[in-house]
């Protein structure tokens, strides 16, 4: 076997995170027996590496990683104190002298099979959510993950404001910018996938889009879409939409580096410019990143952030505004991590103060009939006197003449 490179999450990290975890479930529930947590993405904060296992966090004893497979490439990767093999949910039960009567899970992800499974070697009386308190704990970065969210920014900013420009080219097509971007971002240090917390989703590398296709009809929670390339793969761009003079491209992508995403959206101008409406919603957009960005500070709140936004705006741009036409959506920015989308939301509902170390996508976009998505979206960090852009400076409606 080939022996690669790894580079491992530090003890110390593993160890901060799951003191800060354990610290959050005390506050949420003081009573809380057993945490168990079966997603890859959050088994990797937590432990370093990802596998097919499980990651069982007792109030009273130390945490123990489960693996099923492949127990070789946990122990290989990771840093974590604990971690056992396993063939089946009956081998990690073995070793508990008695089976807690509740258990915390990420109820947003783990499946009822799953579950039922699970049940029938640890027969749990009682079963409740861990999502709030794994998400809060996750949204507040620690310096090792804010070095590594800078290096993805400064490298996603020289992709999309450098790069790009260079790659389009009259009739190509949007899967083909796609394909081509794609490799230019692994070549660069992506690390090759999108990300997502929200259930069923799948884009890669990111909406990619020639005018009025930005703004066509899709499932995925965001103000953007595109054609797709069929039905059952609205992902990555269309075959037959080619580029054309005085079209619009819009590219979002998250880029990532070593697990962690920042989220940026440019816009072009090919062959020509835009009619002067769309540039000024355009600027309206940037107008409004910039704003928010200065609300970014530590001890804002994100839902007040949101609605001091949107009741500022009139109704003709509320139109059209964070979507098109009725497929619009109730947020300005998210947090960003190891998940393209996280907590907080900047949206209502979401009331807990701002931190330092908590890092939001910032995208006001504005759909305009005939042209497509125009505006912007730039990661941001918050620091304790504001917010630094992690993303770079351009307005974008970059000019590729």
């Amino acid at each position: 076997m080939v022996n690669m490179m790894i580079t491992k999450v530090p003890l110390s990290e593993l160890k901060g995170r799951m003191e800060r975890f354990r610290q959050k479930m005390n506050e949420s529930y003081p009573e809380w027996e057993l945490v168990i947590i079966f997603s890859k993405v959050n088994m990797y904060y937590f432990t370093g590496t990802m596998q097919d296992g499980m990651l069982m966090i007792p109030r009273e004893e130390e945490p123990v990683l489960w693996v099923r497979r492949s127990l070789e490439r946990a122990l290989d990767e990771s840093l974590f104190p604990d971690i056992r093999g396993m063939n089946s949910f009956r081998d990690a039960a073995m070793s508990y002298r008695t089976i807690p009567r509740s258990v915390h899970m990420e109820m947003e992800t783990v499946p009822m099979a799953l579950y039922q499974r699970l049940t029938n070697y640890f027969p749990f009386r009682e079963v409740y959510s861990a999502d709030r308190q794994i998400g809060a704990v996750r949204s507040v970065k620690s310096e090792y993950e804010i070095k590594l969210m800078e290096k993805a920014g400064s490298l996603h900013r020289y992709v999309l404001e450098d790069l790009v420009p260079g790659i389009l080219r009259e009739g190509m097509s949007e899967a083909e910018l796609a394909a081509e971007l794609y490799t230019v971002m692994v070549k660069e240090g992506h690390f090759g996938i999108a990300r997502f917390n929200m259930f069923d989703t799948e884009i890669s590398p990111g909406h990619i889009a020639f005018g009025e296709s930005s703004i066509y009809p899709t499932y995925f929670n965001g103000p953007g879409g595109n054609y797709g390339l069929s039905p059952y793969a609205p992902i990555l761009g269309s075959r037959e939409r080619r580029l054309r003079k005085g079209d619009l491209v819009f590219v979002d992508v998250g880029f990532g580096y070593e697990g962690y995403y920042t989220d940026k959206t440019m816009t072009y101008m090919f062959g020509q410019s835009l009619p002067d409406e769309a540039v000024k919603y355009h600027l309206k957009c940037v107008e409004i990143q910039n704003t928010i960005a200065s609300m970014l500070k530590p001890g804002a709140n994100p839902a007040e952030i949101y609605n001091t936004i949107m009741k500022e705006l009139d109704e003709e741009f509320l139109m059209n505004f964070m979507g098109y036409g009725t497929r619009k959506v109730k947020f300005l920015g998210h947090g960003i991590g190891l998940h393209i989308d996280e907590h907080p939301v900047i949206a209502e509902g979401f009331s807990e103060p701002i931190k330092p170390g908590m890092a939001f996508a910032v995208e006001p976009k504005y759909g305009v009939t005939g042209i497509g998505m125009v505006g912007i979206e730039n990661t941001f960090l918050v620091e304790k006197d504001g917010s630094r852009c992690l993303t770079g400076s351009s307005t974008g409606l970059i000019p590729v003449y």
